[in-house]
């Protein structure tokens, strides 16, 4: 019996992610009679490989040294060769490189996706990175834009022939994130938390493009302008802005009342405690918090970059505010602490959103329709 044809999906590495979490998504959900998948991590990868329910997908690890590393490409092509994949599928810039040696491996199909812009790039203007995709392009057969707004930049910016890129949105297992429940929390007995308190949070790696201190900054302001308040901030994730991030706390007042949750694996459970949530970020692509927020029914405070107004209805699923700015943010918070109607409202009208639009179902058949076009287009 025929195998269904193989996909290569190359990434950096395998660890807690937006990206990563993607992708196991569309692997354990994409019917195995469809396609096939490997993940090829440029680097390494972490226990994050258990996700992956299926025991039919290998992960393999490149194990790239820091720098110029040239023996990586020789690993991937004769990895490459070794696994015969019909598409290798590539994401963000530092990946994308890795379509040459595909290509040389043999490899017929080459997919890149745009996840979202780097860092230190993050408005896309970059010069020497436009040159880069314009270049890979060569050797690539579709772009993939996780929003409208990266799919503008590769059209306008970048260059990139409309043919050649297709614009569909990350998916939220609607199953695995739902509706708040109204029983007491796990967070009451572990943290000291009363029925009654009215819970902000935000999901994230402690890092600087996260910008959890603008969130805490932005919670102190509100705060202070409460006679009294039950309100905690928890802050879920860990990373090198942690010790920055307790700092700030202790100097605006509020180490009380913010919570440091650390790295956790039951986000769904954490999500449903919640009343509120907030994504305070720099840049985004498509944030898959958001969408599991708007899943659980929790109105959402984000700010206005990337692809992040193309999920939150604003003033209907929750609000937007400008990037860096606490004081915009705290008012957001007080429009949702001083009116919990308007919290429910939002939080329910997120949730029908992500069934119309952002459900996993909705992403599987999307991916399926980019990778089939593929072969149904050159021959299968």
């Amino acid at each position: 019996m025929k195998q269904p044809p193989l996909i290569a999906h190359i990434i950096f590495r395998l660890d807690f992610g937006g990206l990563e979490n993607g992708l196991v998504n569309l692997i354990n959900n994409m019917p195995d009679e469809k396609y096939r998948h490997a993940i090829i991590c440029v680097s390494d990868y972490t226990d994050f490989r258990k996700r992956i329910h299926k025991s039919n997908v290998e992960v393999y690890a490149l194990h790239k040294k820091p720098g110029n590393d040239l023996g990586v490409y020789f690993r991937l092509w004769k990895l490459l060769r070794k696994l015969k994949p019909t598409i290798v599928h590539t994401r963000n810039l530092g990946t994308i490189e890795y379509s040459i040696p595909a290509m040389f491996a043999g490899v017929k199909y080459r997919i890149h996706g745009e996840h979202g812009r780097d860092m230190s790039d993050i408005d896309g203007t970059n010069k020497k990175y436009i040159f880069l995709r314009r270049f890979y392009n060569l050797f690539l057969h579709r772009f993939v834009a996780l929003s409208k707004d990266l799919e503008r930049w590769l059209l306008n910016s970048v260059g990139i022939n409309s043919k050649k890129v297709a614009q569909l949105y990350n998916g939220v297992d609607l199953r695995r994130f739902n509706y708040k429940v109204d029983e007491p929390s796990l967070l009451d007995e572990y943290f000291k938390l009363r029925i009654d308190d009215l819970l902000i949070g935000t999901v994230g790696r402690l890092q600087a493009e996260k910008d959890q201190a603008t969130l805490i900054k932005a919670f102190a302001l509100a705060i202070d302008n409460l006679q009294k308040h039950n309100v905690k901030l928890l802050i879920i994730g860990d990373g090198p802005e942690k010790q920055a991030l307790e700092d700030i706390a202790a100097k605006t007042g509020v180490s009380e009342s913010v919570i440091f949750l650390g790295a956790r694996d039951d986000i769904p459970n954490l999500l449903t405690a919640l009343d509120i949530f907030v994504l305070p970020s720099r840049g985004e692509g498509i944030s898959n918090t958001i969408l599991e927020a708007m899943a659980c029914g929790l109105p959402v405070i984000a700010t206005k970059v990337g692809g992040n107004p193309e999920l939150v209805d604003e003033n209907v699923t929750g609000l937007l505010v400008p990037v860096n700015n606490s004081e915009s943010m705290a008012e957001a918070l007080l429009s949702y602490i001083k009116d919990t109607k308007q919290v429910k409202r939002h939080g329910l009208a997120g949730r029908k959103r992500v069934e119309a639009l952002f459900s996993l179902d909705k992403m599987i058949e999307n991916y399926t329709q980019v990778y089939d076009s593929l072969l149904v287009t050159n021959g299968k």
